[in-house]
Protein backbone atom coordinates (compact mmCIF):
# COMPACT_ATOMS: atom_id res chain seq x y z
CA UNK A 1 0.00 0.00 0.00
CA UNK A 2 1.74 3.64 -1.23
CA UNK A 3 2.49 5.74 2.05
CA UNK A 4 1.27 9.01 1.44
CA UNK A 5 3.49 12.27 2.88
CA UNK A 6 1.58 15.57 3.41
CA UNK A 7 4.54 16.79 6.13
CA UNK A 8 6.48 19.65 6.28
CA UNK A 9 9.15 17.08 6.58
CA UNK A 10 8.61 15.45 3.99
CA UNK A 11 7.96 18.61 1.35
CA UNK A 12 11.07 20.17 2.78
CA UNK A 13 13.19 16.67 2.09
CA UNK A 14 11.70 16.70 -1.98
CA UNK A 15 12.91 20.21 -2.09
CA UNK A 16 16.27 19.51 -1.01
CA UNK A 17 16.46 16.50 -3.05
CA UNK A 18 15.31 18.76 -6.67
CA UNK A 19 17.58 21.53 -5.23
CA UNK A 20 20.42 18.99 -5.47
CA UNK A 21 19.28 17.51 -8.76
CA UNK A 22 19.57 21.21 -9.95
CA UNK A 23 22.97 21.97 -8.42
CA UNK A 24 24.65 19.39 -9.04
CA UNK A 25 25.76 18.84 -5.51
CA UNK A 26 24.95 17.40 -2.57
CA UNK A 27 22.28 19.68 -0.33
CA UNK A 28 22.05 19.46 3.43
CA UNK A 29 18.05 19.21 4.97
CA UNK A 30 17.65 20.26 8.60
CA UNK A 31 14.79 19.78 11.01
CA UNK A 32 14.46 21.17 13.90
CA UNK A 33 11.86 19.69 16.85
CA UNK A 34 11.22 19.77 20.53
CA UNK A 35 11.53 16.62 22.31
CA UNK A 36 11.19 15.50 26.07
CA UNK A 37 13.58 16.17 28.14
CA UNK A 38 16.89 13.98 28.37
CA UNK A 39 20.12 13.81 29.61
CA UNK A 40 22.29 15.36 27.24
CA UNK A 41 24.70 12.87 28.50
CA UNK A 42 22.65 10.05 28.25
CA UNK A 43 22.35 11.21 24.57
CA UNK A 44 25.88 11.11 23.96
CA UNK A 45 26.10 7.38 25.82
CA UNK A 46 23.14 6.20 22.95
CA UNK A 47 24.75 7.42 20.32
CA UNK A 48 28.21 5.32 20.93
CA UNK A 49 27.51 1.71 19.11
CA UNK A 50 26.72 3.80 15.83
CA UNK A 51 28.87 7.37 15.92
CA UNK A 52 31.81 6.48 18.58
CA UNK A 53 34.63 8.88 16.89
CA UNK A 54 32.39 11.42 15.76
CA UNK A 55 30.48 13.00 19.09
CA UNK A 56 31.05 15.80 20.77
CA UNK A 57 29.47 17.54 23.89
CA UNK A 58 29.40 20.85 25.03
CA UNK A 59 27.98 23.07 27.97
CA UNK A 60 28.61 26.63 28.92
CA UNK A 61 29.79 28.10 31.70
CA UNK A 62 26.29 28.82 32.64
CA UNK A 63 24.70 25.38 31.92
CA UNK A 64 22.25 26.97 29.95
CA UNK A 65 23.52 25.54 26.52
CA UNK A 66 24.17 22.40 26.19
CA UNK A 67 24.86 19.90 23.22
CA UNK A 68 25.53 16.51 22.16
CA UNK A 69 26.15 15.86 18.94
CA UNK A 70 26.37 12.05 17.06
CA UNK A 71 27.66 11.32 13.44
CA UNK A 72 28.92 13.72 10.63
CA UNK A 73 26.23 14.71 8.43
CA UNK A 74 29.59 16.46 7.28
CA UNK A 75 33.13 16.63 8.29
CA UNK A 76 35.67 19.27 7.95
CA UNK A 77 39.18 19.10 8.47
CA UNK A 78 42.10 21.44 7.04
CA UNK A 79 45.81 20.74 7.04
CA UNK A 80 48.59 23.58 7.60
CA UNK A 81 49.16 23.70 3.72
CA UNK A 82 45.44 26.10 3.36
CA UNK A 83 44.68 28.94 5.24
CA UNK A 84 43.11 26.55 7.73
CA UNK A 85 39.83 29.40 9.24
CA UNK A 86 39.83 30.38 5.41
CA UNK A 87 39.36 26.82 4.06
CA UNK A 88 36.35 25.79 7.01
CA UNK A 89 34.88 29.14 6.50
CA UNK A 90 34.38 28.30 2.23
CA UNK A 91 32.83 25.09 3.13
CA UNK A 92 30.38 25.50 5.85
CA UNK A 93 29.17 29.02 3.99
CA UNK A 94 28.29 26.87 0.79
CA UNK A 95 26.59 24.29 3.09
CA UNK A 96 24.82 26.50 5.12
CA UNK A 97 23.50 28.88 2.21
CA UNK A 98 22.10 25.85 0.17
CA UNK A 99 20.43 24.08 3.34
CA UNK A 100 16.64 23.26 3.33
CA UNK A 101 15.62 24.00 6.50
CA UNK A 102 11.78 22.42 8.19
CA UNK A 103 10.72 22.79 12.15
CA UNK A 104 11.46 24.83 14.84
CA UNK A 105 14.32 26.39 13.51
CA UNK A 106 15.83 29.87 14.37
CA UNK A 107 16.45 28.79 18.21
CA UNK A 108 20.50 29.78 18.71
CA UNK A 109 22.26 26.71 18.60
CA UNK A 110 20.13 24.37 16.73
CA UNK A 111 19.48 23.81 12.93
CA UNK A 112 22.78 24.04 10.80
CA UNK A 113 25.50 23.49 13.25
CA UNK A 114 29.65 23.55 13.30
CA UNK A 115 31.25 21.84 16.41
CA UNK A 116 35.24 21.54 16.21
CA UNK A 117 38.60 23.71 16.57
CA UNK A 118 42.01 24.23 15.39
CA UNK A 119 45.41 23.19 16.72
CA UNK A 120 47.53 25.62 18.57
CA UNK A 121 50.42 25.91 15.70
CA UNK A 122 49.18 25.12 12.36
CA UNK A 123 53.11 25.29 11.48
CA UNK A 124 54.29 22.44 14.36
CA UNK A 125 54.88 19.12 13.35
CA UNK A 126 52.47 16.72 14.28
CA UNK A 127 53.23 13.74 16.15
CA UNK A 128 51.97 10.69 17.08
CA UNK A 129 49.52 11.26 20.17
CA UNK A 130 47.45 14.01 17.22
CA UNK A 131 46.76 11.72 14.76
CA UNK A 132 43.68 12.38 13.44
CA UNK A 133 42.85 15.79 14.29
CA UNK A 134 45.10 17.63 11.41
CA UNK A 135 45.21 21.28 12.13
CA UNK A 136 41.70 21.86 11.83
CA UNK A 137 38.40 19.17 12.36
CA UNK A 138 34.75 20.67 12.35
CA UNK A 139 31.50 18.36 12.21
CA UNK A 140 28.24 19.06 11.52
CA UNK A 141 26.61 16.62 13.30
CA UNK A 142 23.86 14.21 11.98
CA UNK A 143 21.82 14.61 15.39
CA UNK A 144 22.41 17.17 17.76
CA UNK A 145 20.49 17.61 20.97
CA UNK A 146 20.40 20.75 21.92
CA UNK A 147 19.04 22.34 25.45
CA UNK A 148 18.88 25.44 25.60
CA UNK A 149 17.24 27.46 28.86
CA UNK A 150 15.85 24.15 29.75
CA UNK A 151 13.94 23.80 26.39
CA UNK A 152 14.88 20.27 24.46
CA UNK A 153 15.59 20.29 20.68
CA UNK A 154 16.53 17.82 18.27
CA UNK A 155 18.28 18.87 14.99
CA UNK A 156 18.61 15.85 12.13
CA UNK A 157 20.82 17.15 9.72
CA UNK A 158 20.63 15.11 6.42
CA UNK A 159 22.16 15.39 2.80
CA UNK A 160 20.61 14.94 0.31
CA UNK A 161 21.76 14.06 -3.37
CA UNK A 162 20.44 14.00 -6.47
CA UNK A 163 18.06 10.41 -7.23
CA UNK A 164 17.65 10.70 -3.52
CA UNK A 165 13.88 9.41 -2.53
CA UNK A 166 12.40 11.99 0.12
CA UNK A 167 9.79 9.00 1.58
CA UNK A 168 13.01 6.71 2.13
CA UNK A 169 15.50 9.25 3.87
CA UNK A 170 12.28 10.12 6.18
CA UNK A 171 11.72 6.72 7.45
CA UNK A 172 15.43 6.26 7.98
CA UNK A 173 15.50 9.47 10.14
CA UNK A 174 12.86 8.54 12.22
CA UNK A 175 13.81 5.29 13.02
CA UNK A 176 17.36 6.44 14.29
CA UNK A 177 15.77 9.45 16.29
CA UNK A 178 13.33 6.58 17.80
CA UNK A 179 16.61 4.32 18.32
CA UNK A 180 18.18 7.56 20.27
CA UNK A 181 15.72 8.26 22.69
CA UNK A 182 14.34 4.55 23.11
CA UNK A 183 17.52 3.77 24.39
CA UNK A 184 17.77 3.39 28.24
CA UNK A 185 21.42 4.27 28.88
CA UNK A 186 22.99 3.78 32.44
CA UNK A 187 25.98 6.32 32.07
CA UNK A 188 29.21 4.41 33.00
CA UNK A 189 30.59 4.49 36.89
CA UNK A 190 33.57 2.48 37.49
CA UNK A 191 36.53 2.67 39.20
CA UNK A 192 39.90 2.68 36.87
CA UNK A 193 42.91 1.86 38.51
CA UNK A 194 45.99 4.10 37.63
CA UNK A 195 49.13 1.77 36.87
CA UNK A 196 51.76 3.90 35.46
CA UNK A 197 52.51 7.70 35.47
CA UNK A 198 54.82 9.25 33.07
CA UNK A 199 55.66 12.96 33.53
CA UNK A 200 58.28 14.78 31.59
CA UNK A 201 61.46 14.83 33.51
CA UNK A 202 61.29 18.20 35.75
CA UNK A 203 64.60 19.14 36.02
CA UNK A 204 64.48 19.90 32.23
CA UNK A 205 61.14 21.42 32.02
CA UNK A 206 62.70 24.03 34.84
CA UNK A 207 65.99 24.43 32.93
CA UNK A 208 63.49 24.98 30.06
CA UNK A 209 62.07 28.33 31.87
CA UNK A 210 65.39 29.35 32.76
CA UNK A 211 66.28 29.78 29.91
CA UNK A 212 63.37 31.36 28.60
CA UNK A 213 63.95 34.10 31.20
CA UNK A 214 67.29 34.18 30.05
CA UNK A 215 66.41 35.43 26.34
CA UNK A 216 63.83 37.30 27.02
CA UNK A 217 65.62 40.90 26.79
CA UNK A 218 68.33 39.88 24.05
CA UNK A 219 65.36 37.93 22.03
CA UNK A 220 62.84 41.47 22.69
CA UNK A 221 60.25 38.81 24.40
CA UNK A 222 58.04 40.28 27.22
CA UNK A 223 56.36 36.86 27.91
CA UNK A 224 56.30 33.27 26.60
CA UNK A 225 53.98 30.66 27.58
CA UNK A 226 55.19 27.14 28.47
CA UNK A 227 53.45 23.55 28.45
CA UNK A 228 54.33 20.34 29.78
CA UNK A 229 52.42 16.95 29.44
CA UNK A 230 52.03 14.09 32.39
CA UNK A 231 50.95 10.45 30.91
CA UNK A 232 48.86 8.45 32.54
CA UNK A 233 48.07 4.54 31.67
CA UNK A 234 45.20 3.00 33.22
CA UNK A 235 43.69 -0.90 33.79
CA UNK A 236 40.68 -0.34 31.59
CA UNK A 237 39.73 1.68 28.53
CA UNK A 238 38.81 5.11 29.70
CA UNK A 239 35.25 6.23 28.94
CA UNK A 240 34.45 9.94 27.73
CA UNK A 241 30.91 9.68 29.41
CA UNK A 242 32.26 8.98 32.77
CA UNK A 243 35.04 11.66 32.57
CA UNK A 244 32.55 14.49 31.44
CA UNK A 245 30.16 13.15 34.31
CA UNK A 246 32.50 14.39 36.89
CA UNK A 247 33.62 17.68 35.12
CA UNK A 248 29.67 18.36 35.08
CA UNK A 249 29.75 17.59 38.87
CA UNK A 250 32.81 18.92 39.76
CA UNK A 251 33.78 21.98 37.44
CA UNK A 252 30.78 24.19 37.56
CA UNK A 253 31.19 27.31 36.32
CA UNK A 254 33.45 25.93 33.47
CA UNK A 255 33.35 25.36 29.44
CA UNK A 256 32.89 21.06 29.47
CA UNK A 257 33.60 20.06 26.35
CA UNK A 258 34.44 17.25 24.09
CA UNK A 259 35.65 16.03 20.51
CA UNK A 260 36.03 12.80 19.38
CA UNK A 261 38.23 11.98 16.24
CA UNK A 262 38.42 8.07 15.29
CA UNK A 263 40.06 6.65 18.75
CA UNK A 264 41.12 9.45 19.96
CA UNK A 265 38.86 11.91 22.26
CA UNK A 266 39.96 15.44 23.83
CA UNK A 267 38.32 17.01 26.31
CA UNK A 268 38.44 19.31 29.28
CA UNK A 269 36.94 21.98 31.57
CA UNK A 270 38.31 25.20 30.61
CA UNK A 271 37.68 28.82 32.60
CA UNK A 272 38.39 30.61 29.68
CA UNK A 273 36.12 31.65 26.71
CA UNK A 274 38.17 33.12 23.91
CA UNK A 275 35.03 35.09 21.91
CA UNK A 276 31.12 34.59 21.90
CA UNK A 277 28.93 36.13 19.66
CA UNK A 278 25.23 36.75 19.82
CA UNK A 279 23.81 38.52 16.69
CA UNK A 280 26.36 41.74 16.60
CA UNK A 281 27.46 41.29 20.16
CA UNK A 282 30.96 39.96 21.46
CA UNK A 283 32.03 39.18 24.65
CA UNK A 284 35.61 37.37 25.46
CA UNK A 285 37.66 36.80 28.25
CA UNK A 286 40.80 38.41 29.75
CA UNK A 287 42.54 35.35 32.10
CA UNK A 288 45.85 35.10 32.98
CA UNK A 289 47.59 35.34 36.59
CA UNK A 290 46.66 32.51 38.60
CA UNK A 291 47.04 30.76 42.39
CA UNK A 292 45.45 28.05 44.07
CA UNK A 293 42.47 28.03 46.15
CA UNK A 294 42.72 28.05 50.43
CA UNK A 295 42.06 24.91 52.37
CA UNK A 296 39.96 27.65 54.61
CA UNK A 297 37.84 30.94 54.08
CA UNK A 298 40.37 33.10 55.57
CA UNK A 299 43.30 31.09 53.77
CA UNK A 300 41.53 31.45 50.27
CA UNK A 301 40.73 35.37 50.63
CA UNK A 302 44.05 35.86 51.70
CA UNK A 303 45.89 34.39 48.40
CA UNK A 304 43.18 35.84 46.31
CA UNK A 305 44.08 39.33 47.61
CA UNK A 306 47.89 38.55 47.37
CA UNK A 307 46.87 37.45 43.61
CA UNK A 308 45.48 40.88 43.35
CA UNK A 309 48.05 43.10 43.98
CA UNK A 310 50.95 40.62 42.96
CA UNK A 311 53.09 42.60 40.80
CA UNK A 312 54.02 39.55 37.83
CA UNK A 313 50.56 38.49 37.90
CA UNK A 314 48.93 41.79 37.21
CA UNK A 315 51.67 42.04 34.23
CA UNK A 316 50.67 38.79 32.74
CA UNK A 317 47.36 39.75 32.81
CA UNK A 318 47.69 43.38 31.18
CA UNK A 319 49.36 42.04 28.52
CA UNK A 320 46.04 39.64 27.58
CA UNK A 321 43.95 42.39 28.30
CA UNK A 322 45.23 44.90 25.59
CA UNK A 323 45.95 42.02 23.25
CA UNK A 324 42.40 41.54 23.02
CA UNK A 325 40.99 45.61 24.09
CA UNK A 326 43.18 45.76 20.47
CA UNK A 327 41.50 43.38 18.59
CA UNK A 328 37.78 43.89 19.25
CA UNK A 329 38.73 47.55 19.14
CA UNK A 330 39.42 47.68 15.44
CA UNK A 331 36.40 45.49 15.22
CA UNK A 332 34.05 46.99 17.64
CA UNK A 333 32.07 50.47 17.39
CA UNK A 334 31.20 50.23 21.09
CA UNK A 335 33.47 48.21 23.44
CA UNK A 336 33.27 47.87 27.43
CA UNK A 337 36.40 47.63 29.19
CA UNK A 338 36.66 47.22 32.42
CA UNK A 339 39.81 49.23 34.24
CA UNK A 340 40.22 46.26 36.92
CA UNK A 341 40.20 42.47 37.06
CA UNK A 342 38.31 40.96 39.41
CA UNK A 343 38.88 37.52 40.67
CA UNK A 344 37.30 34.74 39.04
CA UNK A 345 37.10 31.45 41.63
CA UNK A 346 37.31 27.62 40.25
CA UNK A 347 37.32 24.85 42.38
CA UNK A 348 41.26 23.96 42.13
CA UNK A 349 42.24 27.39 41.35
CA UNK A 350 41.94 30.82 40.99
CA UNK A 351 42.58 33.46 38.07
CA UNK A 352 42.88 37.33 37.57
CA UNK A 353 39.54 37.77 35.22
CA UNK A 354 38.53 40.83 33.24
CA UNK A 355 35.70 40.32 30.47
CA UNK A 356 35.15 42.41 27.51
CA UNK A 357 31.62 43.25 25.52
CA UNK A 358 31.43 44.76 22.39
CA UNK A 359 29.23 45.73 19.47
CA UNK A 360 30.63 44.77 15.99
CA UNK A 361 30.66 47.63 13.80
CA UNK A 362 30.34 45.43 10.57
CA UNK A 363 29.44 41.88 9.45
CA UNK A 364 31.59 39.15 10.42
CA UNK A 365 31.97 35.98 11.06
CA UNK A 366 32.88 34.17 14.50
CA UNK A 367 35.76 31.98 12.60
CA UNK A 368 36.69 35.35 11.44
CA UNK A 369 37.31 36.81 14.86
CA UNK A 370 38.30 33.37 16.14
CA UNK A 371 41.49 33.87 13.37
CA UNK A 372 42.17 37.38 14.62
CA UNK A 373 42.35 36.88 18.27
CA UNK A 374 43.94 32.99 18.42
CA UNK A 375 46.52 33.08 19.98
CA UNK A 376 45.90 35.60 23.05
CA UNK A 377 49.41 36.13 25.16
CA UNK A 378 47.39 34.15 27.84
CA UNK A 379 48.48 30.65 25.56
CA UNK A 380 50.67 31.97 23.59
CA UNK A 381 53.08 35.47 24.77
CA UNK A 382 54.14 38.87 23.80
CA UNK A 383 54.99 39.84 20.95
CA UNK A 384 52.88 36.76 19.95
CA UNK A 385 54.51 35.80 16.55
CA UNK A 386 58.24 35.71 18.67
CA UNK A 387 56.69 33.76 21.86
CA UNK A 388 54.62 30.70 19.04
CA UNK A 389 58.35 30.25 17.14
CA UNK A 390 59.63 30.57 20.41
CA UNK A 391 57.60 28.01 21.20
CA UNK A 392 58.02 25.62 18.46
CA UNK A 393 61.55 25.57 18.33
CA UNK A 394 62.07 24.82 22.57
CA UNK A 395 58.58 23.18 24.03
CA UNK A 396 59.52 19.47 23.63
CA UNK A 397 55.74 18.66 22.69
CA UNK A 398 53.04 19.12 20.28
CA UNK A 399 50.33 20.85 21.82
CA UNK A 400 47.91 19.89 18.80
CA UNK A 401 44.39 21.75 19.98
CA UNK A 402 45.57 22.29 23.57
CA UNK A 403 45.57 25.76 24.77
CA UNK A 404 43.75 26.62 20.86
CA UNK A 405 40.25 27.23 20.06
CA UNK A 406 37.48 24.81 20.18
CA UNK A 407 33.20 25.41 20.22
CA UNK A 408 30.71 26.01 17.88
CA UNK A 409 29.13 28.27 14.98
CA UNK A 410 25.48 28.20 13.77
CA UNK A 411 23.91 29.30 10.70
CA UNK A 412 22.43 31.88 12.51
CA UNK A 413 25.44 33.92 13.39
CA UNK A 414 26.11 33.24 16.87
CA UNK A 415 28.25 30.77 18.33
CA UNK A 416 31.14 29.89 21.20
CA UNK A 417 34.60 29.27 21.48
CA UNK A 418 36.45 28.67 24.53
CA UNK A 419 40.04 27.83 24.95
CA UNK A 420 41.11 24.53 25.46
CA UNK A 421 43.15 24.40 28.54
CA UNK A 422 42.65 21.80 32.06
CA UNK A 423 42.36 18.94 29.42
CA UNK A 424 43.40 16.01 28.02
CA UNK A 425 43.85 13.71 25.14
CA UNK A 426 42.43 10.25 25.60
CA UNK A 427 43.44 7.28 23.52
CA UNK A 428 42.49 4.00 24.76
CA UNK A 429 43.52 3.52 28.14
CA UNK A 430 45.91 6.32 28.31
CA UNK A 431 45.60 10.17 28.88
CA UNK A 432 47.88 12.73 28.10
CA UNK A 433 47.17 15.54 30.11
CA UNK A 434 48.40 19.86 29.94
CA UNK A 435 49.13 22.30 31.76
CA UNK A 436 50.89 25.65 31.06
CA UNK A 437 52.33 29.03 32.62
CA UNK A 438 53.21 32.12 31.91
CA UNK A 439 57.03 32.76 31.58
CA UNK A 440 58.25 36.52 32.32
CA UNK A 441 61.50 38.67 33.54
CA UNK A 442 61.46 37.16 36.91
CA UNK A 443 59.50 34.13 37.12
CA UNK A 444 60.58 31.84 38.91
CA UNK A 445 61.18 27.97 37.77
CA UNK A 446 60.27 26.44 41.08
CA UNK A 447 57.49 28.34 41.27
CA UNK A 448 55.95 28.04 37.74
CA UNK A 449 56.12 24.67 38.18
CA UNK A 450 53.93 23.81 40.44
CA UNK A 451 51.75 26.11 39.14
CA UNK A 452 51.20 23.74 36.06
CA UNK A 453 50.79 21.10 38.77
CA UNK A 454 47.72 23.06 40.44
CA UNK A 455 46.15 22.94 36.47
CA UNK A 456 46.33 19.43 36.53
CA UNK A 457 44.27 19.11 39.05
CA UNK A 458 40.88 19.19 37.45
CA UNK A 459 42.05 16.43 34.49
CA UNK A 460 43.29 14.42 37.19
CA UNK A 461 40.25 14.43 39.49
CA UNK A 462 37.86 13.96 36.28
CA UNK A 463 39.52 10.84 35.90
CA UNK A 464 39.66 9.25 39.08
CA UNK A 465 40.35 9.33 42.88
CA UNK A 466 43.49 7.19 41.89
CA UNK A 467 45.07 9.44 39.52
CA UNK A 468 46.81 11.85 41.66
CA UNK A 469 50.52 12.88 41.84
CA UNK A 470 50.54 15.40 39.84
CA UNK A 471 54.35 16.77 40.06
Amino acid sequence: MAVLYETEEYDSLQQAVMKAERLGYPVLFSLVKQVEPIDPLAFYQAGKNRFAGERFFWQDQTGELVMAGLGAAAKMQTDKSFSRVTHIKKRWDRLRRAAVQAGAWRTEGTGPLLFGGFSFDPDKPSSLIWPSFDSGLFYLPAFLLTVRSGQFYLTMNQPCRPGDRPDLLLSALNRMEKGLFNSRCVLPVKNNRLIQTRRQDPGLWKQLVQEAVRQMEPSGMKKVVLARTLRLLFEKKLEPETVLQRLRDRQTGNFIFSLESVDDCFLGASPERLIRKSGGHVFSTCLAGSAARGNSRETDEQLGLELLHNKKNRLEHRYVVTAIKQVLGELCGVLNVPDHPVLLKNKDIQHLYTPIRGELSRHLSILDIVEKLHPTPALGGVPTDKAVRWIGEHENLDRGFYASPIGWCDTYGNGEFAVGIRSALMHGREATLFAGCGIVGDSVPETEYEETAIKFHPMLDALGETAHGSR
